[in-house]
């Protein structure tokens, strides 16, 4: 199997990035508009800050209460989230997802934002491979 690069996989795609001080409705409108499930927050020199997943917006969110059309992104967002280079292998990213247990990964080069990769963006190779990895690592 050909080990593709990140930098394959995020190559002329424009990952949805807004400020920390965006509100939560605007974010999850456009969240829905691009149908992607994240939004990376970034700071004016498009530095990540954190990130805000669908999962942010219903428990961080909507199950405490907090109005969304109030509520900034930097209020809700996952601080400081794992980040991979362009430079890694897809296997190296869905590995990182499935050890974190998240489903979105930013990538980042030098502290700026380069894209985002979903679980929903391996081929099922990729995804066999790590199955595989698994159930060698349970054995032993």
């Amino acid at each position: 199997m050909t080990m593709r690069h990140l930098s394959e996989m995020v190559r002329n795609r424009e990952p949805l990035v807004l400020g920390q001080h965006a509100k939560v409705a605007d974010a999850c409108r456009r969240m829905r508009d691009r149908g992607v499930g994240a939004v990376l927050v970034a700071d004016g020199a498009h530095r990540l800050r954190g990130i805000f997943t669908g999962r942010d917006a219903v428990c961080r969110v909507l199950a405490e209460g907090r109005h969304p059309g109030a509520t900034e992104l930097a209020e809700v967002m996952t601080p400081e989230p794992c980040t991979i280079p362009p430079a890694a292998t897809a296997i190296e990213a869905l590995r990182l997802m499935s050890d974190g247990g998240f489903r979105h990964l930013p990538v980042v080069e030098d502290g700026r934002i380069v894209g985002v990769v979903s679980v929903h963006d391996f081929r099922g190779l990729e995804q066999a491979r790590l199955d595989e990895e698994n159930v060698i690592w349970e054995r032993l």
